[in-house]
């Protein structure tokens, strides 16, 4: 279980791990341990927002901190996957033309323009979270993404039989994965009610629309998932979330 655990956060971090064999035993549970890193992430999240409001900063840094952050701890690999994802879908190809872009290492026009409007409409999002209890709700939208997205890649297709989230996939413990990913998931949107019945529900709310977004578009577009399109939802549900705490609503 340790080397399950190095693994996922090698996999899915940059955050500094020992040195273990990838083997099938801990390849099976590597992803019951992918929503732990959003709880690193959203804590991270949670301590600059400690940090800002101690030193009394203010105007676009504590917005910019919360924007890289998760980009920096993370390494950009769910970014990289959205830029690929949204180079795929603008070339309006055939799927399998469109599964090649997927693997393309080059940057093309459409990805850079999407990753700027993301990245714009991130930092303007966050910047409306200025009490600690949407700030708790921002840093526990990283733990659901990563639980829907675990649950994605245990009970839905594949779009091809190689690939890194595909190795995941077969390589995963599909119940022990379903199982872990459904308490994560519902702890996490515990806590976001809790913290807040309506900015809670409406960031549980943006989080599922884009879910039921990300399984459509994959098996429509793409004939089942892959690891760019992961990072596709991954960074597309972590945008509704802090939209939907941009509306101002009363905290009770």
């Amino acid at each position: 279980m340790f080397d399950a655990f190095v693994i996922a956060f090698s996999t899915y971090s940059r955050i500094p791990m020992p040195r273990v064999e990838w083997g099938p035993k801990a390849m099976k549970f590597a992803i019951c341990f992918f929503p732990l890193v959003g709880v690193a992430v959203g804590g991270c999240a949670l301590l600059w927002g400690w940090l800002c409001q101690t030193l009394g900063l203010s105007g676009l840094l504590p917005a910019a901190g919360l924007t890289a952050l998760p980009l920096l701890l993370t390494g950009g690999i769910h970014m990289d996957g959205f830029c690929d994802t949204v180079d795929a879908l603008s070339s309006h190809q055939s799927r399998e033309r469109m599964l090649e872009i997927l693997k393309d290492s080059n940057c093309g026009a459409f990805a850079v323009i999407f990753a700027g409007v993301w990245l714009l409409l991130y930092t303007a999002a966050v910047e409306a979270v200025t009490t600690p209890r949407a700030l708790g709700i921002l840093a526990l939208g990283f733990v659901l993404s990563r639980a829907l997205s675990g649950l994605a890649l245990a009970n839905w297709k594949g779009a091809r039989p190689s690939g890194m989230l595909q190795a995941f996939a077969d390589a995963a413990h599909r119940r022990a994965v379903t199982v872990t990913m459904t308490a994560f998931l519902l702890l996490s949107a515990v806590g976001m009610l809790l913290l807040s019945p309506i900015r809670g529900g409406a960031a549980l709310g943006a989080a599922t629309l884009v879910f039921l977004h990300y399984r459509h578009m994959s098996y429509t577009r793409f004939g089942g998932i892959t690891g760019d399109l992961a990072g596709y939802f991954l960074q597309l549900c972590e945008l509704a979330v802090a939209l939907a705490l941009a509306f101002p609503a009363p905290l009770g």
